[in-house]
């Protein structure tokens, strides 16, 4: 059963950087299989994508919102990163991280608990 675990969220200022880990346990295909993403949700909100790695062809894509400002990686042991670097108030939300056994489709099917991002001054 695949299990995703996120860590590294938190309180900081705009203009401040963080930097998300998520890691995989309980594959049941080598990692560079899995499709990997970040998605965030704020109350009331649809859950959105923030970025996404396709680990076969190292497609990566982002969202308009976070072009530039963040970016996605992953290693060999099964962990996927997120920087955010230039944080808005605006990048307020519950972060997850996703996985699919895909080498294309990017939508998740696992999901972690997520961590929460918070930016204020």
């Amino acid at each position: 059963q695949v299990q995703l675990v996120e860590s590294g969220g938190g309180l900081v200022q705009p203009g401040g950087s963080l930097n998300l880990s998520c890691a995989a346990s309980g594959l049941m295909y080598a990692f560079d299989r899995y499709a990997m993403s970040w998605y965030r949700q704020t109350p009331g909100e649809e859950r959105e994508l923030v970025a996404y790695n396709i680990g076969i062809s190292g497609k990566t894509r982002y969202a308009d919102s976070v072009q530039g400002r963040f970016h996605i990686s992953r290693d060999n042991l099964g962990n996927t990163f997120l920087q955010m670097n230039n944080l808005k108030s605006e990048d307020t939300a519950m972060y997850y991280c996703g996985a699919r056994h895909s080498s294309y489709n990017y939508v998740p099917d696992h999901w972690g608990q997520g961590t929460q991002v918070t930016v204020s001054s």
